[in-house]
């Protein structure tokens, strides 16, 4: 589907990608509830309704006001929580956690749009301090998400610097584009909520992924092609889906091996019918 190379003389392009039930089976966010709670940042009636709200998130999905009331709850959650604190925590457990739930479709159009000679953006509603690492993880050129406002002490204040959420994230992807040349109309976008209408209308090829209700009918009504992703698998278990063409170096390398390799057979072979004779 997106084999075909990039002419490098044209404008620049990209894939974009919301997080949470398009790349990963659930939400980044509430994924890491229980190693907030073992590290001590939350307590036990915290982490239970941490793992009751993934519950719904993954059988339900999230509407705006369901996202706005999340957003409430985990804004007052973090405040007073060590940033560094945080960082380390996911550091510890990311592959552990995020390691087995990446879709190995998403993995796939990851790999399959870097061949292609485009960057891969991840655009994601949650913290900056959970989905850089995961973006690295995948291999992402860059990364969009909420910030929070941390103060002198190195803490959350509990207020938001910057909510990449609904219009938000579409006037996010218009400024990397005039910022790094990307031409939308032959970009893709990838989301799973409806709430991402936005992100997916400001590129010339937006997918609907596992589309909650509201986004399929929106995907009908537009003729959006509808993706269903439904392998997690970790990373390093996947076998390699495209063919990438080796560096020339090791190309040389290779033939070089190889040659030398033959010389040594067909010498050992001499010396040997030498000795026979």
């Amino acid at each position: 589907m997106l084999w075909v190379v990039e002419n490098h003389s044209l404008p620049r392009t990209a894939a974009f990608f919301d997080l949470d039930k398009t790349v990963i089976a659930k939400s980044s966010t509430l994924t890491f509830g229980k190693s907030f709670y073992q590290g001590g940042l939350i307590n036990r009636r915290a982490a239970l309704r941490t793992a009751y709200a993934q519950f719904v998130f993954l059988t339900g999905g999230a509407d705006h006001d369901q996202m706005e009331r999340m957003r409430k709850y985990l804004s007052a959650l973090c405040r007073g929580w060590n940033v560094q604190q945080v960082r380390e925590i996911v550091a510890e457990t990311l592959h552990d956690l995020i390691d087995p739930i990446i879709y190995d479709e998403a993995a796939s159009l990851i790999e399959e749009h870097h061949t292609a000679g485009r960057d891969v953006v991840i655009v994601s509603t949650s913290g900056a301090e959970v989905v850089e690492p995961i973006g690295e993880l995948l291999g992402a050129d860059r990364v969009v998400a909420t910030r929070m406002v941390v103060g002198d002490d190195g803490c959350f204040t509990g207020e938001v610097e910057y909510y990449a959420y609904g219009p938000t994230k579409a006037e996010a992807i218009k400024e990397l584009a005039q910022s790094e040349g990307y031409d939308l109309d032959r970009c893709y976008a990838y989301s799973d909520s409806a709430t991402d209408v936005p992100m997916l209308e400001s590129v010339g090829h937006p997918y609907a992924v596992n589309p909650d209700r509201a986004l399929r009918r929106e995907a009908l009504a537009r003729g959006w092609p509808i993706l269903d992703f439904n392998r997690p698998v970790r990373l390093k278990q996947r076998l390699p889906v495209l063919s990438v063409p080796p560096r020339p170096a090791l190309v040389v390398a290779a033939a070089v091996g190889a040659a030398a390799a033959t010389a040594g057979l067909v010498w050992y072979a001499n010396r040997r019918k030498a000795v026979t004779v």
